[in-house]
């Protein structure tokens, strides 16, 4: 991901609401990355493993952190996906309407 030019705010941020695994700036966007790894794809990989309770638990602490903050900036949440020996997934915006 800092390849793909974004920088590190915070890693395993957390709070009573939940955890957010990695926190990066793109431009002047705030993203929110969840990473998600699983040995193979039964039961529906890595992706199908953020499900509703997930979701909202995300959505929370992601509320949790802007709320701390002066301002809120343009944000999004991405998932990267780890499954098996594969090259590793990168979904942006996964909870964009």
């Amino acid at each position: 991901m800092c390849k793909a030019g974004l920088t590190v705010v915070a890693r395993n941020w957390s709070c009573r609401m939940g955890e957010i695994d990695l926190i990066m700036k793109d431009g002047a966007t705030l993203v929110f990355v969840e990473v998600r790894q699983r040995v193979s794809a039964s039961f529906g990989g890595a992706g199908a493993s953020i499900g509703r309770q997930k979701r909202e638990r995300i959505e929370r602490a992601v509320g949790m952190y802007l709320s701390r903050l002066p301002t809120t900036p343009a944000c999004r949440v991405d998932a990267v996906l780890f499954e098996g020996g594969k090259k590793p997934e990168w979904l942006k915006n996964i909870f964009a309407d």
